[in-house]
């Protein structure tokens, strides 16, 4: 089997041995959340929150080339949609993507979060993410092809391969052996906080390594 296509390919998975530096750092910010936390009122921490999700849907959609603006999110989340298909559909992806945090967030304070990097949740977001999505947003098209984007459904078939910019993720039909060397490879429950704060940045980075759902770069090398 050629080596791009075996799991050990997306070692380095976590930090095991952060530096001094590092460390420091972790500990600064683990405290400084939690005397944040305790600090703030509770309808203050909510609004905030409400607030950050919006921040981070704006950022996330832009970096996939997605400018829709904090007033047509806020829009969205009211039911307010553009009349233009293309920016009602931008606005219906920027409303479940607060809708998925607020879940999590809701999971996580009533202490009813799943392991975070297990497969299966990873899934679950994803269709979750897409459960109320047109069909216009499920249809993949990319390199003369076209096919239909099943929620939750990992990359299968020669088809689903994708190249992003320079970075060629596994093969399709490797997607589902890389997600369970990923699991294994970020037990969170395991983990301390300042273990946490490393390992999210590190499961990040290696969830879009693997890159295991269908999307528009298929096929081609865009």
């Amino acid at each position: 089997m050629p080596e791009i296509e075996t799991v050990n390919r997306m070692e380095p998975a976590r930090l095991e041995e952060p530096t001094a530096e590092i460390a420091d750092v972790v500990a600064e910010l683990v405290g400084a959340s939690a005397v944040l936390g305790r600090a703030l009122h509770p309808l203050t921490a909510a609004n905030l929150a409400d607030l950050v999700r919006v921040m981070n849907t704006y950022y996330s959609n832009l970096i996939e080339g997605h400018d829709t603006r904090p007033r047509d999110i806020e829009r969205a989340l009211v039911g307010e949609f553009d009349a233009d298909e293309g920016r009602r559909n931008l606005q219906l992806e920027a409303a479940a993507h607060v809708r998925v945090q607020a879940e999590i967030d809701r999971l996580a304070a009533e202490n009813a979060l799943p392991e975070p990097a297990s497969a299966e949740f990873v899934r679950r977001l994803h269709r979750e993410f897409y459960r109320d999505a047109p069909e216009a947003m499920l249809t993949i098209r990319g390199a003369d092809r076209q096919f239909r984007m099943e929620p939750g459904a990992w990359r299968s078939l020669a088809e689903h391969d994708v190249a992003v910019g320079r970075h060629i993720p596994p093969g399709s039909d490797r997607v589902g052996d890389f997600m369970s060397h990923f699991e294994n490879r970020f037990p969170f429950d395991r983990l301390g906080a300042s273990g946490r704060v490393v390992a999210i940045a590190a499961a990040h980075h290696r969830l879009n390594f693997i890159h295991p759902f269908r999307t528009a770069t298929a096929g081609s090398a865009a």
